[in-house]
């Protein structure tokens, strides 16, 4: 049986994976920014480090959100996990911003005269070598997020990929400066802000979908079909109407409405809801919360 401490075991595994991913990006890329005289380098190895300190926030928010129910929290902790996503899409903001400022004054350095030094192959080798890393994590760690339902581990998947493409912009700077020689050097500052640019639209995504999440936002379309057509099936049940979901952390709540025949008693009134929980927890989480409240046919919908 797939306990939450296995869960809790597998977020931080493949997240000090990552982190230890990071670290070593990190290092490498900041080093061959400064040595490759690479502004788009250097930009990426900024995000290396909001990839680092996201890794922090995710292990913090996991502990706490994968606590059971208590006294003051009926439904569990987990959107602290969803709180640590949307913390992770505003570190992509900060990154994102800071990086486009940098390369703005670069290029409009360059707009008024000033000549920019065309980088070394060592930035270009670090942004390769960051293509290659970054991707992979992200496929490890997207495979694992989707495995755990796990919103902020799918979530920081997508600062590694995010990671992975604002280093294919970095390449295509650095490369292009390089292979078209001293008046192309702009390339450098431009694909820095390409760069940052991808990271916001991310960044963006990510916090929609966490707001979503803390304002108690419905779940798809689709996903309340399939519940309306779950409760359907289950014979003597009519009317499934007032339906309420929501997503809490790895976990959905439902609430729903239901008319039966007022005439039968309460042991199969009550033998019903509990088939219909049951049917729901199977599709969609043992821990899901469900609340299933019947009236009898002849009562109008409140």
């Amino acid at each position: 049986m797939h306990t939450i401490m296995t869960r809790k075991h597998n977020i931080y595994k493949v997240t000090l994976v990552g982190s230890a991913g990071n670290v070593m990006l990190l290092t490498f890329k900041l080093i061959a920014g400064i040595l490759g005289h690479s502004s788009a380098m250097i930009a990426d190895a900024v995000h290396s480090f909001s990839d680092f300190a996201t890794d922090v926030v995710v292990l913090f928010f996991v502990n706490v959100g994968s606590r059971p129910q208590d006294k003051s929290h009926d439904y569990g902790h987990g959107k602290y996990e969803t709180i640590a996503s949307f913390v992770i899409g505003l570190a992509l903001v900060a990154a994102a911003t800071g990086i486009i400022v940098s390369g703005g004054v670069k290029l409009a350095s360059w707009m008024g005269g000033e000549t920019l030094e065309v980088p070394g192959y060592l930035a270009l080798w670090a942004a390769l070598v960051s293509i290659l890393v970054k991707e992979l994590l992200y496929q490890y760690t997207v495979r694992m997020g989707r495995k755990e339902n796990s919103q902020v581990v799918i979530a920081n998947a997508w600062h590694h990929r995010s990671d992975a493409l604002s280093s294919i912009g970095a390449t295509i700077g650095i490369g292009g400066a390089i292979v078209l020689g001293q008046k192309w050097a702009v390339l450098d500052p431009i694909a820095s802000i390409l760069v940052g640019l991808m990271l916001a639209w991310v960044a963006v995504k990510l916090l929609k979908t966490s707001i979503d999440e803390l304002t108690d936002g419905s779940l798809p379309a689709d996903m309340e079909q399939e519940i309306q057509t779950l409760i359907e099936s289950e014979p003597d049940v009519y009317e499934p109407h007032s339906l309420r979901t929501r997503r809490i952390g790895n976990r959905i709540a439902i609430e729903v409405h239901v008319r039966m025949d007022g005439n039968v008693t309460l042991d199969k009134s009550h033998a019903c809801a509990t088939q219909i929980e049951r049917k729901l927890k199977e599709r969609f989480g043992t821990e899901t919360h469900v609340t299933v409240h019947m009236e009898p046919t002849e009562c109008e919908a409140h």
